[in-house]
């Protein structure tokens, strides 16, 4: 399938610190890729890069076949980063949360942030129970989920998810996972990073195993949760 987000031998990382040395993946349109690994691995630091949120300092991001421009570029041709943590407005309520997820639309011309809101409130109706609540004031879930509905008010193409699960219950876990399969049964790309990595490769059409800044597994979820090293270093056991 055709390849929506390409990235070839990147490099990348903090001033003279090289954290990426030589990373490559693709995300096909309409799939879910899960970049998996331990601490330190480069996970966040991939997702910064391809968002130039970071400089590269070497390889090529490529997003629907052309060279990826700056964040606001990629943002505006649907390219949406959810950060790990969450980066949230806490004094404003959930309401005015999820207009600002429209900003770059609305700057575009494009005024279909009501019927957004609409379809955000049917993905999560515990977000219109709170919509004129303040932000600071909901629970770790409910801040992930307005997180993922601010995102998704853009309307995205591709969206970028960096550990969605932290610090979350395990049963608020499941209902997250379940919605990103929902919306990627829908069409919607996603790059997942995770380090619930059972739950990233139950849900992921294709996998990377991300090991000190460079790729040391990829392959089929499926197989990667089947894969001996995975499950000796990931999961917990052995067969």
């Amino acid at each position: 399938m055709t390849a929506l987000l390409r990235v070839d031998n990147l490099h990348a990382g903090y001033g003279k610190v090289e954290v990426l040395h030589g990373v490559s993946l693709a995300v096909a349109e309409g799939r879910m890729v899960a970049i998996v690994g331990p601490n330190g691995a480069g996970k966040t630091t991939l997702l910064s890069a391809i968002m130039g949120l970071l400089p590269r300092i070497g390889g090529h991001v490529l997003y629907c076949g052309q060279p990826a421009g700056s964040t606001e570029a990629l943002v505006a041709s649907g390219a949406v980063l959810v950060p790990e943590r969450r980066a949230l407005f806490a004094d404003m309520s959930v309401e005015d949360n999820l207009h600002l997820g429209a900003y770059a639309r609305r700057r575009l011309g494009i005024r279909d942030a009501p019927t957004a809101m609409r379809e955000v409130f049917t993905i999560f109706p515990r977000l219109e129970e709170r919509r004129h609540q303040l932000a600071g004031t909901l629970s770790g879930g409910e801040r992930q989920m307005l997180a993922l509905g601010r995102a998704l008010m853009a309307r995205p193409r591709l969206l970028l998810l960096d550990e969605p699960s932290l610090g979350l219950a395990p049963l608020i876990v499941q209902a997250i996972f379940r919605v990103l399969s929902e919306l990627r049964a829908n069409g919607l790309s996603i790059l997942l990073v995770e380090q619930n990595v059972r739950a990233a490769l139950q849900v992921a059409d294709y996998g990377y195993v991300l090991e000190m800044g460079g790729v040391a597994m990829e392959g089929p979820a499926t197989d990667l949760a089947r894969d001996q090293r995975v499950i000796a270093s990931y999961l917990g056991q052995r067969r």
